[in-house]
């Protein structure tokens, strides 16, 4: 943990909480106090964030391809510094056109900070070996939106919204930056070399390219329409079918430890399934919690099993975009293919609340929720028609 490249894994964790903490958990309670003290819209201030997730999609190949070169220890320090620049100038931002630039800064700290470069790294350091650090990785990031938004409410109590950026500033420029620098290991793992307890045989793999590879990119940016649509309108959708606000709130509440609950069972007990099958179970999952809520209705106690379902599977997603591509492709290259497979989840949830806004209000909620499995039904049915090497 210390001196070999398991400390990779703590150094990652904290950077993760930081960087999720700074850049994509705090606009669901920032946004609405810029609009107010701007007197803008909420949809376009709020529109900012989607800017933010375009230009990290657009940039994400490009990073994955850097750390492949270089390493996470150069490309993902720049995206610390990148990032601290970009909620300084978002602090600064004059006019409608700045605040759009500094969203595009911090889109590009985004792909250069989050979780695709930080698989892209552990994959660098740890080659076939890396399904197990990917794991604890996910298991620490899970606590990221636990602890950044009673941060936050706390920053804007003390400080307002400008003195909680230029706080997240602070942290990133002066906390991840040099951990990044200085605590990542260099090293790069043997592509050739195999897990502990691996099989005499070599591993075969899939090429990056094809059928196969189109179909996990397609199914990875269907399914993030899910968390990024329901992210935004979820527990309004229940607000509106008559479920108490705090009720709603306590809902909510549960997806964030179903999340890291999900990790730990797969850390603890999972390690000989195929990432492929674990992938599929989740697509699973987050579908039969549609049809659950389509038959029983949105009541609290199955908006509570909703949530439940729907955290379990994020959870356990989160784990397959970096241990699937590791499995079916192999770890030349990872880096670049992790980029390739984020970018167009990374537009894709840019547009998701935008759209899913639209559904809501043109049709309805059911309409909605319908819209979104129809998402989470796209990325089943490409992970089914995927078959494994071998």
């Amino acid at each position: 943990m210390l001196f070999g490249p398991w400390r990779a894994v703590p150094v990652l964790g904290v950077t993760q909480i930081l960087a999720w903490g700074a850049l994509f958990y705090p606009p669901v309670l920032t946004v609405p106090l810029i609009a107010a003290e701007r007197g803008w819209s909420l949809a376009f201030a709020m529109g900012g964030l989607s800017v933010g997730l375009l230009s990290a999609g657009l940039i994400a190949p490009t990073v994955g391809r850097l750390i492949d070169r270089h390493g996470g220890h150069v490309v993902m320090t720049g995206g610390s510094l990148i990032g601290a620049a970009g909620l300084v100038a978002l602090v600064l931002a004059p006019n409608r056109v700045a605040y759009l630039a500094a969203w595009v800064v911090i889109g590009a700290a985004m792909a250069g900070n989050l979780y695709d470069p930080a698989f892209a790294t552990l994959g660098r350091i740890f080659g076939p070996a890396a399904r197990r650090p990917i794991t604890v990785l996910t298991f620490m990031g899970g606590f990221a939106s636990t602890a950044s938004w009673p941060a936050t409410r706390v920053l804007l109590d003390a400080c307002g919204w400008r003195g909680t950026y230029l706080v997240y500033a602070a942290l990133l420029a002066l906390v991840a930056a040099p951990l990044h620098a200085f605590a990542l290991p260099r090293e790069r793992a043997d592509a050739q070399a195999r897990p502990a307890g691996a099989a005499t045989a070599a591993a075969v793999h899939l090429p990056a390219r094809g059928s196969a590879f189109w179909l996990v990119a397609a199914g990875f940016a269907a399914y993030a329409f899910v968390p990024s649509g329901l992210s935004a309108h979820l527990l309004a959708i229940f607000g509106r079918a008559g479920i108490e606000p705090a009720t709603v709130v306590a809902i909510g509440a549960l997806f964030g430890p179903s999340q890291v609950a999900a990790r730990l069972c797969e850390f603890a007990f999972a390690g000989n399934a195929h990432p492929l099958n674990l992938a599929r179970a989740a697509f699973g999952l987050i579908v039969c919690a549609f049809v659950v809520l389509a038959l029983a209705g949105i009541a609290a106690p199955v908006a509570a099993a909703f949530a439940i379902m729907f955290g379990l599977s994020n959870g356990l997603v989160t784990i397959a975009r970096g241990t699937v591509p590791l499995a079916l492709f192999g770890p030349t290259g990872y880096g670049r293919l992790i980029g390739r497979i984020a970018g167009p989840g990374l537009v894709v949830q840019s547009a998701a609340p935008l759209v899913l806004a639209f559904v809501a209000e043109r049709a309805s909620d059911a309409a909605a929720l319908a819209f979104v499995c129809g998402f989470a039904l796209i990325a089943l049915a490409c992970f089914l028609a995927i078959r494994r090497p071998g």
